[in-house]
């Protein structure tokens, strides 16, 4: 069933005129989760405070998994790696190495205060990213994240390739979105992912549907399509590898 987020406009989305671009940072190293989301929220402050730049922050995790407002004890089946409660919406779900995660730090008062709008935005965010790799991604009345079909697999199946978790802060947002690139697929299998049991539905990567992109490939796809749902970034230099 197709969601009708799809039918939201979200041309407002790409911010005021003559607005300041959106700092775009990438970390190469893996970032430590705790770490990670005490440096959103002080970024978070910030920008509601009008003293920093909206943030889009790019990094990859080490293994680990998160539990959303919605998160359940029972879907964690096997405690193969640390699980860390979070503020953000959704249920449980994996980070690791191979997977880009994407931190999009912005001010929906400035742009559009409708959460709703919000999660469609960020949705179109990840569909075109995966079109430059020639991936049909789609979204679902029932599931948030972004889906592809998987024929191959039987009628009626399909997995998540991206997933989508948001919080917000008077009104500006912080979390955001992961997608697969080539992760150890197994690891989602410690989990219900989502809280998804159906099991027509599962989990993919690009990797996993032939695509062998790199990083720095669906690095540079997102900050294109970036541009086109949310407006200008303005890069900032890769942080070291330590």
């Amino acid at each position: 069933m197709v969601n009708d987020r799809q039918n939201l406009d979200l041309t407002t989305f790409a911010g005021p005129a003559g607005g300041a671009a959106v700092e775009w940072r990438i970390t190469d190293a893996p970032a430590p989760y705790l770490e990670a989301v005490a440096a959103m929220e002080a970024r978070v402050a910030a920008i509601a405070a009008h003293q920093a730049p909206e943030l889009v922050w790019l990094l990859q995790h080490p293994p680990l998994y998160t539990s959303g407002t919605s998160g359940k004890d029972a879907d964690l089946l096997d405690p193969r790696f640390p699980l860390f409660a979070t503020g953000r919406g959704g249920q449980l779900t994996y980070h690791g190495p191979g997977q880009l995660v994407a931190y999009a730090m912005l001010d929906l008062k400035r742009r559009q205060p409708d959460v709703r709008a919000y999660v469609a935005g960020l949705e179109e965010w990840i569909i075109r990213t995966l079109a430059a790799f020639n991936i049909r991604g789609e979204r679902r009345e029932d599931r948030v994240g972004v889906w592809v079909g998987r024929p191959d697999k039987g009628f009626g199946c399909e997995d998540k390739i991206a997933a989508i978790g948001v919080r917000l802060r008077r009104w500006v947002s912080f979390h955001g979105i992961s997608i697969n690139v080539e992760p150890d697929l197994s690891h989602f299998g410690a989990i219900v992912p989502c809280g998804v049991v159906d099991p027509r539905y599962g989990v993919t990567s690009l990797a996993d549907l032939g695509q062998l992109a790199t990083m720095a490939d669906v690095q540079l796809a997102l900050r294109q399509a970036f541009a086109e749902v949310f407006g200008a970034s303005q890069l900032r230099m890769p942080e070291p590898t330590a």
